[in-house]
């Protein structure tokens, strides 16, 4: 069987270090990437996913809706509009480069699938950082970013709540109570959409799971992680966390 082509951009990141040991000190420089154990638990899925890191999709995301159109599914995860705004050329050339945030309406308007992950540089981000809203990319999105910091903070954790169709095929399979997660980005339901699980009751019941349509495309939306830190070992462990993302993409591709 021929797997479906997803390509997944974001989820790296660079940390520098200054170490101080009385009088000395050196710097450190450490790369870390945030979607190994998603990578890992769709590796005998239906997918075959190519994993972009950030640093690299600002240069080689596509821009040109043939080579979007090469993928049955792109997902934005941990990934500012800034990374995909500021192509090099344009960055350090001055050189006009086609928008790829409106290359990602118009592939989802032709049939393409969407799925945006949540994270420090998801929807709006830390500090409003992200900027997604009021670009196309949330255009086609089923849910509306704040103006603001949409980070929301649970050290204590909170339990997933199924709040719309249960035998929805996302959904299908996935039983009993979900691990705990400890944080997610704040969203606003958009008419139309379908909402299948939320936070929980102390948080707002807000956005955790959504999906929506496009023109002829259709999009998912998970406002939590898909690793540490938001997402605990936990729910990596969990069996359902494989079989709730490959439904995701599942969906978001049978169209």
């Amino acid at each position: 069987m021929t797997k479906k082509k997803v390509l997944l951009a974001g989820e790296s990141w660079v940390s520098t270090a200054t170490h101080i040991k009385g009088f000395d000190q050196f710097p450190t420089v450490t790369y870390h990437t945030g979607a190994d154990e998603l990578l890992k638990a769709l590796k005998d899925s239906p997918f075959d996913v190519s994993f972009m890191p950030a640093h690299e999709a600002q240069r080689d995301f596509p821009n040109t809706i043939e080579g979007l159109e090469a993928y049955d599914a792109i997902v934005l995860s941990d990934i500012g509009a800034n990374t995909l705004l500021l192509h090099p050329d344009t960055w350090i050339h001055s050189r006009r480069t086609p928008n790829r945030l409106k290359l990602l309406r118009d592939y989802v308007a032709n049939g393409g699938a969407l799925l945006m992950f949540g994270g420090y540089y998801s929807f709006q981000g830390i500090n409003g950082g992200a900027r997604f809203r009021n670009t196309p990319v949330e255009e086609v999105l089923p849910v509306a970013c704040l103006p603001m910091d949409d980070r929301v903070e649970v050290p204590e954790g909170f339990t997933p709540v199924v709040s719309g169709d249960a035998s929805h095929p996302i959904l299908s399979g996935v039983s009993g109570e979900f691990p705990y997660l400890l944080g997610f980005n704040e969203v606003t339901l958009k008419d139309g959409a379908n909402q299948l699980m939320t936070v929980s009751s102390d948080y707002g019941s807000l956005p955790l799971l959504v999906t929506g349509t496009y023109g002829r495309g259709r999009t998912v939306v998970w406002t939590s992680d898909v690793g540490p830190h938001w997402l605990p070992p936990e729910f990596i462990a969990w069996p359902g966390y494989k079989t709730l993302f490959a439904q995701m993409l599942a969906w978001a591709t049978d169209n």
